[in-house]
């Protein structure tokens, strides 16, 4: 009986120990269950009310969590801190502002700081505008805006000794220097300039580009020369396409009128290859689908033929690339010839041949600037022209009376 006692309080002094339990480490705790933990516990809440036996719960928390069982400690209301939580001073931090509305009387809003343009914005008043770079160059007739941008883009215009890029804005002021390829643009000069318009007959086989490399004739070869600005091509024609092709010396003139939210109509006469029906003319007319988007001719004139060479005339309100070859072939007819006879109400001059010009009286040129909403002309350059022209005349027609008086009086004093 002794040894059965002095075994079993052996095994009681493993677990035992003389530290406090508060000390003891984790190697001195017992392992196990204790006595009376399986019975439901009983939890007081802060109100002093007995909760609800958690013991179903805590059964299945204890498998996933942690095999180490729950005290039997009350909870209590006391805070970790040790101080009561009624002393806890409240945060000093202010609170969003963005959550709170606040009202403002009218001396608040006068005496609250206005808005600033950015330097780069335009100015509205009577200082100086700053404007796009193409702008400015296609207004003063270096060329139109994609042809500027072009440029631009290669890297060959410069402000004030700095490379420009595509989106840059100058401000026109007398110290300002635009450079294309190193040589100084004249801008300032530019909006004193006379407006000026050609009407130009191209015969095909000519290129709408200033230049070719392979050495090609161009439009640009038999205009007339100018000092200080340039003609500027409005819209383009297809190498194997002739007619009625307009130059101006305003690049912004240029650029709106070549622009398809003005809608000006462009008319050609167009010679067919092929068997038309009512059924492809009607399918023209509604539109039919290109890879650049859906396109039709507005209007659709019989102008006669023989056999399957048959001539129309067709409108358009845009200038697309081959537009008008291509709505035919959509169809499967075939353009043998192709002219432009008309540019919004003015047509192909008479008489006029094909390689030459003509330029435009005032009239005519504020008809084009009007349909673009643009300011009027009130000087051309034209009656100047027509004036030394008509001196030039004279003076030929006088030299020539002089030639005729003195030869008789020569060969009447001759042996």
């Amino acid at each position: 009986m002794s040894e059965k006692f002095n075994s079993s309080k052996q095994k009681n002094d493993k677990f035992s120990s003389d530290k406090p339990r508060s000390q003891r480490s984790d190697s001195d705790k017992p392992r196990g269950k204790k006595p009376g933990t399986e019975k439901s516990r009983i939890e007081t809440v802060r109100g002093g009310k007995p909760a609800a036996d958690k013991s179903g719960a805590d059964k299945a928390r204890t498998g996933s969590r942690n095999d180490k069982p729950r005290t039997d400690k009350p909870r209590s209301d006391k805070p970790r801190s040790g101080k009561p939580a009624g002393d806890k001073p409240r945060s000093t931090k202010p609170r969003a502002e963005s959550l709170m509305v606040k009202k403002v009387n009218d001396e608040e809003v006068e005496d609250a700081p206005k808005y600033e343009k950015p330097k780069n914005a335009l100015d509205d008043g009577d200082g100086l505008q700053s404007e796009k770079l193409q702008k400015v160059l296609a207004r003063a007739g270096h060329g139109s805006r994609r042809e500027v941008e072009a440029m631009i883009q290669a890297g060959r215009i410069s402000v004030d000794g700095k490379i420009s890029t595509l989106g840059d804005r100058v401000e026109l002021v007398a110290g300002t220097k635009i450079r294309l390829d190193g040589h100084v643009l004249s801008i300032l000069e530019a909006e004193d300039t006379v407006c000026r318009v050609l009407a130009y007959y191209k015969p095909e086989g000519e290129l709408c580009t200033r230049s070719d490399p392979e050495g090609r004739p161009t439009v640009f070869d038999r205009l007339p020369k100018m000092r200080g600005s340039r003609w500027v091509a409005v819209g383009r024609l297809d190498v194997n396409t002739s007619g009625l092709l307009l130059f101006t010396t305003d690049g912004e003139l240029a650029n709106r009128l070549m622009h398809p939210s003005r809608e000006v109509e462009r008319e050609y006469a167009v010679r067919v290859f092929g068997q038309i029906d009512d059924e492809k003319i009607k399918q023209l007319s509604r539109g039919v689908q290109l890879e650049d988007g859906p396109a039709a001719f507005r209007t659709i004139k019989y102008q006669g033929g023989e056999g399957l060479n048959q001539w129309y005339n067709v409108t358009l309100t845009e200038g697309r690339n081959r537009e008008v070859r291509r709505l035919w072939e959509a169809v499967g007819v075939q353009v043998s010839r192709l002219i432009r006879v008309r540019y919004g109400d003015l047509n192909l001059p008479k008489g006029l041949p094909r390689g030459g010009y003509k330029e435009l009286d005032l009239p005519d040129i504020n008809y084009l600037r009007q349909l673009v909403d643009m300011t009027e002309e009130t000087v051309s350059k034209l009656p100047v022209e027509r004036d030394r022209r008509r001196v030039k005349a004279n003076q030929i027609r006088r030299a020539v009376k002089r030639h005729t008086q003195v030869a008789p009086a020569r060969r009447s004093s001759g042996p």
